[in-house]
């Protein structure tokens, strides 16, 4: 009888203990039986505003971060000089996502360039006569990492974006910038290959963010080897990462976070069946009923450049919260809202009141309204 109530009392504990460990993480078979969040989508009035910022700037050659090694005194010249398509906007990254960002908004909303001035500096632009002097300063071997990989990947995702358009300008666009792509593909591929670590910031040179963008163009377009590049070199990265803190963010000039992009990234090259037990070992605090350490951040000063990141970082947590939802649908009760507030946080501050931030949040509040 001793032994029979032992056993009985051993079982209740265990069925006890076993509930409590799992009552704050989701239940697999919970989120099927009731409706589901939707992330903020894009609407048209959010489209114009955020469509008047890169056109705004696409001419504007100063203010300008030129960020180019100096060989000589003949090196120095202007931005229109040095880059004739991608010289407004402040820098060349900004400018190439600007692109993206028009080109986007375009296929979506065409009746945003009813008068067509857009695609006419666009195509004053984006010449071949004009590539050959980009792909004149990419070649000085001063300059041979310049804007490696931020930038490069930009460029990518833009590609990626005209590749796909049934659009005559669009085609002719692309097949213009092809050869820049082609070669900073080919540099990428032989930069990873002696990246013995990843870049793990909140800024530009966040290895994962850029590897993201990459690939989205490598499987889209069909360069295979690109693809496998990434692929490769992201596991050999970051496989054995675990438990990614996000008590340590973010840093005050962030506008990605480095654990929300690791994880996205991931997502992306990891099989099915291996990569929810990498992300439960990554980061178990998305796994919970309430997920902490994710807060909108704050924006003390948006006239000043590197603190209006910011406002960014609300932009890209929300881009990668709803990526990792889609992929792991159980997740989407708490990822979808969370995100949501971030976006609601600081799509009121996209505006042409401060060129610090007008010049490239609008490109980062596009990636996560319309899940690119």
């Amino acid at each position: 009888m001793k032994r029979l109530i032992l056993v009985f009392i051993c079982t209740v504990c265990g069925l006890y203990f076993s509930n409590c460990s799992r009552s704050s993480v989701k239940d697999i078979g919970d989120f099927t039986s009731r409706p589901l969040p939707i992330p903020h989508a894009l609407t048209e009035e959010v489209a114009s505003r955020i469509f008047e910022l890169p056109t705004h700037c696409l001419t504007i050659e100063y203010p300008n971060k030129l960020g180019q090694v100096l060989g000589s005194t003949t090196d120095l010249k202007g931005p229109k000089t040095l880059r004739p398509i991608f010289y407004g906007c402040f820098d060349w990254h900004s400018a190439v996502h600007g692109y993206w960002s028009i080109v986007r908004l375009l296929k979506l909303y065409p009746q945003l360039d009813k008068d067509r001035r857009v695609r006419e500096i666009l195509n004053a632009h984006i010449t071949p006569e004009n590539l050959e002097v980009e792909m004149a300063f990419f070649n000085d071997k001063n300059n041979l990492g310049f804007e490696r990989t931020y930038g490069w990947a930009w460029l990518f995702k833009l590609q990626e974006e005209l590749s796909d358009w049934e659009d005559v300008d669009a085609k002719r666009w692309a097949k213009v910038l092809q050869p820049l792509v082609d070669l900073l593909s080919e540099r990428t591929q032989a930069y990873l290959g002696k990246l013995v670590y990843p870049i793990r910031t909140g800024q530009h040179d966040n290895t994962a963010f850029s590897l993201s963008l990459m690939l989205d163009y490598a499987n889209a377009t069909k360069d295979v080897a690109l693809a496998n590049a990434i692929k490769t070199n992201a596991i050999r990265l970051y496989e054995e990462d675990k438990n990614c803190d996000l008590a340590y963010e973010p840093s005050g000039y962030d506008f990605l976070s480095p654990c929300l992009e690791e994880a996205y990234l991931m997502s992306k090259v990891m099989k099915e069946e291996t990569y929810k037990d990498w992300l439960l070992n990554f980061m178990p605090g998305l796994f919970e009923q309430e997920v902490k350490g994710l807060q909108p951040a704050l924006v003390s000063d948006r006239t000043d450049g590197k603190l209006v990141h910011l406002d960014g970082l609300n932009f890209s947590r929300a881009h990668c919260l709803f990526g990792l939802a889609e992929v792991l649908p159980e997740l989407k009760e708490t990822l979808v809202p969370l995100g949501n507030e971030h976006i609601d946080f600081s799509l009121k501050n996209i505006s042409d009141d401060d060129y610090m931030g007008s010049h490239w949040l609008g490109s980062f509040a596009l990636l996560a309204l319309t899940n690119e």
